[in-house]
């Protein structure tokens, strides 16, 4: 090939090469931005936030928080959020209508669904409830001392929550599997609500008896350990609080406390997260799922 004729070839190859880069490069830098995740927040007061202000206008019956976890992990992560959040739900919620007006919770839910939250477990059998207010009032008669409501109740709140607590918790997860099949689920265990032992400054906030401190930690422990197992054998990512929420119990001072007390706190709902233990979850949610 004669060399003017070969520069030709050259020149042209060179500036076809550049067109396509500039292309490239052109279609990369107005490439469309990822789409936000399609959110879906299921559950129980402690996803609800109730007690937090402000509270959601859209739904006064649930006493839902619109700076409860679920928001938190929206902002954060710019996600469109659904939040169906509601104080005092069961598991049977998530399938059965709670209020009239209120559709069961996985109604929220569909095949473009991305990403799911929920705590759930905790009023069933309204093991928080009657755990709580059994210990308490076992406390206040016997002045603090021994194991009162332990000596009353035993094995009851554990036996409730391993016969219908943990099957309905699977259930619950698998009905959100069904309506959401491609949806990344986290199910949240609950943050501490007492010290792993008796603290005696503690008894006017929550007055337990020294000995049912640890007794009602422990139900505590077997629920959340209901809702690991339940969430790992449904395919669900579990969200454990264990290590993040010692030291931040109902006992300990404003500011450092992600739960309030049962008396002399600062939320009209007690023994339930504040703003601050509302941050701390989604916080915690988020690096576990790597959304941080």
């Amino acid at each position: 090939m004669p060399k003017h004729a070969l520069r030709r070839v050259m020149t042209a190859t060179a500036a076809a090469v550049g067109t396509l880069a500039l292309g490239l490069t052109d279609a990369t830098a107005h490439a469309a931005p990822a789409p936000p995740l399609d959110y879906v927040a299921l559950g129980d007061s402690y996803s609800a936030g109730s007690g937090v202000l402000p509270v959601d206008p859209t739904n006064l019956l649930c006493l839902r928080s619109t700076a409860n976890y679920p928001h938190v992990i929206a902002a954060a992560t710019g996600a469109r959020l659904k939040d169906v959040t509601c104080g005092a739900a069961q598991t049977a919620h998530f399938t059965r209508s709670q209020y009239p007006g209120v559709a069961p919770q996985v109604n929220a839910l569909s095949a473009d669904t991305d990403l799911v939250t929920l705590t759930i477990g905790g009023n069933d059998n309204s093991t928080f409830i009657n755990a709580i207010t059994a210990c308490g009032s076992a406390g206040l008669l016997s002045g603090g001392k021994g194991s009162p409501c332990k000596d009353r109740h035993g094995t009851s709140f554990d036996d409730q929550i391993e016969a219908n607590t943990y099957p309905a918790l699977k259930a619950a997860l698998l009905s959100v599997r069904a309506k959401a099949p491609g949806a990344r689920v986290a199910a949240l265990g609950y943050p501490w609500i007492t010290p792993a032992t008796a603290d005696r400054s503690c008894f006017a906030k929550l007055p337990l008896a020294a000995g049912d401190v640890p007794y009602l930690r422990g139900i505590q422990a077997h629920l959340n350990d209901a809702v690991r197992r339940a969430a790992e054998e449904t395919g669900a990512t579990y969200v454990d609080f264990a290590a993040v929420s010692e030291g931040h119990d109902a006992c300990k001072a404003s500011g450092t406390r992600w739960i309030e007390p049962l008396l002399f706190g600062h939320s009209l709902v007690p023994v339930h997260p504040n703003a601050l233990g509302e941050r701390r979850m989604a916080e915690r949610t988020m690096d576990v799922l790597g959304l941080s």
